[in-house]
């Protein structure tokens, strides 16, 4: 073992505080892995909600993993030292399960390399009993995760939290199943075939079940280890709301998703904010949707003197009293979403959202003196024109005027489970082209961030992929994981794989709730309702 890696975790582990950091004892050994690097993994509210829900049973005991940062890789292959549990330094391989939660496509290298480090075959079908049981789950379920799949003895699809009891109520009572019997394995994974939102790859195949929904009992989601070391530094994460009751049609948490917005009452909410820390990061879909989003931001606020970070800022939401409230909670810039370059484009992935939200919030970004406005946008949407990315320049250059602006910008990647999961991809050299485009044209005056055209092509790649891609991600990690070997190690595969599936991979679009008309080109609104209620 080397000592330096053993020395990096011992400080990790010393400057986390919280109810969630006691560590403990019990039969079930459980390890939850994050495919990329503590500070990256540490901001997963889901990743922090399982690891929580797990250690709260008596029987069962979670400790955490993450993958090493690149340089440490290197070390832990020199020396041998095997990949180790944060909690108590063991050896990943001695747990009886593994845990994997993958939120990203590009994370499936992380997956290998992990799994390597541990002593472990990357691929199910290369273990045995002997071997921990691998779950998968995480935010890529929710899309397509058959990529992924070969990796695991199973994956939970979607909200992980009712799957979890049940996982861990057989395998406390048939510890076997997880690890020692061959027979109780197959006996296990025989019954998670018959459980909605859980694919058994071995038994299954290329098939996706229908995505798993959580209890209510199980909501709100919330962390309860805080550390420095992290992208949300010090700070307790709570949901105030599950889900989306927005259409977007790129998106895979639109309202079709699991029944779409779900709430947690303020009071609940507030209940769950440590006296002890002190910031609070607000994580949902629509957090500024919820309809009483600013009594939470006012109680936490005033009340409570906490500083505040919302993951999603609507701007059809926000006015004058919210974004005081923000500045009053810390924020010093805000970010928001317009996810298409035009308002014909918002208009066709049901955005619901026009120029007037995004002049209107540059406007409020500048009375309360932010220092920038960062305006995220999807480019080359299907059907999307040079006149469209003209629209996306003129229009930033026009709101640069109001305030700073930095565009982010990331090339559309059509995911299962949207309307759009058949749409195409626009292409690399399509892709290039407008980003080189507007940084071009705006980069003279305005900052542009987000994934290179390479990046978005290896995402397209994966997530219209099928099982042979997880050979793919083998060859990929194994070559250092650079875009260059993704796309060599993809190359002789199809560029999509049609799942067997029980159902609609892509779902159709909700109805609209305004009305156009057609004026020559482009469209032109002639009504905007809005709607009455978030069901």
């Amino acid at each position: 073992m080397d000592i330096g890696l053993e020395k990096q975790l011992r400080a990790l582990r010393a400057e986390e505080y919280g109810a969630g950091v006691v560590n403990k004892h019990a039969p079930l050994r459980m390890c939850l892995l994050y495919p990329s690097p503590y500070h990256v993994g540490m901001s997963s509210l889901g990743f922090l909600q399982i690891h929580r829900l797990a250690n709260g049973r008596p029987g069962t005991v979670c400790e955490r993993a993450f993958l090493p940062e690149k340089r440490d890789v290197e070390i832990h292959r020199r020396t041998r030292t095997g990949l180790m549990c944060l909690e108590s330094l063991r050896p990943v391989n001695d747990s009886d399960l593994i845990g994997i939660s993958i939120a990203y496509e590009l994370e499936l290298a992380g997956i290998v390399t992990a799994l390597e480090l541990s002593g472990l075959a990357p691929l199910a079908a290369d273990r045995d009993e002997t071997d921990p049981l691998v779950i998968l789950g995480g935010p890529l379920t929710f899309s397509n995760p058959l990529p992924a799949a070969p990796f695991a003895d199973l994956v939970v699809l979607g909200e992980g939290e009712t799957k979890l009891k049940w996982l861990l109520d057989y395998l406390e009572e048939t510890p076997e199943a997880a690890r020692g019997s061959k027979k109780a394995r197959t006996k296990f994974l025989e019954l998670c075939a018959e459980q909605d939102g859980i694919l058994v790859p071995s038994i299954h195949g290329e098939y996706l079940p229908s995505i798993a929904k959580a209890d209510d009992e199980s909501l709100p989601a919330v962390s309860e280890i805080y550390t420095p070391n992290t992208e949300l530094s010090d700070m307790v994460l709570i949901e105030p709301e599950r889900g989306c009751h927005r259409g977007c049609t790129f998106c895979v948490m639109r309202r079709s998703t699991n029944g779409g917005m779900r709430l947690v009452a303020p009071d609940k909410f507030l209940h769950l904010v440590p006296d002890k820390v002190g910031k609070v990061g607000l994580v949902g879909a629509a957090v500024t949707d919820h309809p009483r989003i600013k009594d939470i931001l006012r109680a936490l606020i005033e009340e409570k003197g906490k500083r505040i970070g919302i993951s999603s800022l609507r701007a059809d939401r926000l006015d004058e009293e919210f974004v005081s409230l923000l500045t009053q909670g810390g924020y010093r810039s805000m970010t928001v979403a317009m996810d298409a370059p035009s308002e014909r484009l918002m208009y066709q992935i049901e955005k619901n959202l026009r120029h007037r939200h995004l002049e209107k919030t540059a406007e409020l970004a500048k009375q309360f003196r932010m220092k920038h406005l960062k305006v995220y946008t999807v480019a080359v949407l299907p059907e999307e024109t040079d006149e469209d990315i003209e629209s996306l320049i003129d229009f930033t250059q026009r709101l640069s005027k109001i305030i700073p602006i930095v565009l982010g910008v990331s090339p559309f990647v059509p995911k299962f489970h949207t309307p759009l999961a058949h749409a195409p991809f626009a292409g690399e050299k399509r892709a290039q082209k407008v980003i080189t485009t507007l940084r071009k044209r705006l980069g003279h005056r305005i900052q542009i961030r987000g994934p290179s055209a390479k990046e978005a092509y290896v995402e397209y790649r994966l997530s219209q992929g099928g099982f042979a891609h997880a050979q793919a991600a083998i060859v990929a990690a194994q070559a250092g994981g650079s875009l260059g070997a993704w796309k060599r190690a993809l190359a002789p595969l199809p560029e999509r794989v049609e799942p067997k599936s029980s159902i609609s991979l892509a779902p159709s679009p909700t109805k609209r709730r305004r009305r156009w008309k057609k004026s020559g080109s482009p469209l032109t609104i002639i009504s905007d309702e809005r709607p009455t209620s978030l069901v």
